[in-house]
């Protein structure tokens, strides 16, 4: 069997868990999620409000404390997203890690990784439509990918927004 490349952090009483396809090359190589340097996910967390400051990449242990937690959709692979290869395995994977742990909300960190989790073609950006939620799952929210290669469509295509309106909707967020 496999090992996990990065450990989940999933811990009861989570408010959100963050969803990724694989741990990246830097990643991997660091031990620590989101790590490249062109990756906005430690800048996004803090400046959509789910934390009160900027994490580097080795403090991801902090945030269960702060209500929030991650897993990958390939917990055994690392690469560039679009090379991954997900199997129905880590599909399964994940549904039982998430029915287990509980969390309040469920967030995937491109709408890539949720098509792929979920077994759908292709998804919208904010609140999924709940009639397409799976059984035991909680509220999912599909976010803009913050790798560095999407940077060039985050000013253009407003992905700012969307990070700021699922802090706001689930309450980590008080005021736009």
């Amino acid at each position: 069997m496999s090992r996990d490349i990065l450990p989940d952090l999933l811990p009861p009483g989570l408010r959100l868990v963050f969803c990724g396809m694989a741990a990246g090359p830097e990643s991997a190589r660091r031990g620590a999620y989101y790590a490249a340097p062109g990756n906005r996910f430690w800048r996004m967390l803090q400046e959509a409000g789910f934390t009160p400051h900027r994490l580097r990449p080795e403090q991801f242990t902090e945030l269960p404390g702060l209500g929030i937690g991650l897993t990958d959709l390939a917990k055994t692979q690392s690469g560039v997203d679009r090379l991954v290869r997900v199997t129905q395995a880590d599909r399964d994977r994940l549904a039982q890690a998430i029915r287990a742990a509980q969390p309040q909300a469920l967030a995937f960190t491109s709408g890539r990784t949720a098509a792929l989790a979920l077994g759908l073609k292709v998804l919208p950006f904010g609140r999924l439509d709940d009639a397409l939620r799976p059984a035991g799952f909680p509220p999912i929210f599909v976010l803009p990918s913050t790798s560095g290669s999407n940077n060039g469509n985050w000013d253009r295509n407003g992905y700012h927004a969307h990070w700021m309106d699922t802090a706001m909707t689930l309450g980590f967020r008080k005021t736009a």
